[in-house]
């Protein structure tokens, strides 16, 4: 996927911001949502260029695993509380149980 394909970040965007509050998706169901699959790295690269005031709900975003992706420290923490903030428990480990919070 390249910066010149502004439609499939349009997509994907518009995906995010359906996310609800006090839910989280993986990067590769985003990828698929937004009609792109097997695109779950990208999804994260781009995620990652947004502005730090960006409304998107970028922190309702995971891993697989149910992870948040950050490496520890201030930016895993900031995720973390705005998790937290909608009601999502995240326990040791940044983890997140994908069956209670999980985006159906």
């Amino acid at each position: 996927m390249t910066e010149a394909q502004p439609h499939a970040r349009e997509r994907l965007y518009s995906v995010l911001a359906a996310v609800p509050a006090g839910t989280v998706i993986s990067y590769g169901q985003l990828a698929e949502l937004a009609g792109m699959p097997r695109r779950a790295r990208w999804v994260g690269q781009l995620l990652g260029r947004l502005p730090r005031d960006t409304r998107l709900p970028w922190h309702r975003v995971i891993n697989a695993q149910g992870r948040i992706s950050l490496p520890p420290g201030p930016a895993a923490d900031r995720q973390k509380a705005l998790l937290q903030a909608e009601g999502v428990r995240v326990s040791a480990g940044y983890r997140i149980s994908l069956s209670e919070f999980g985006w159906k």
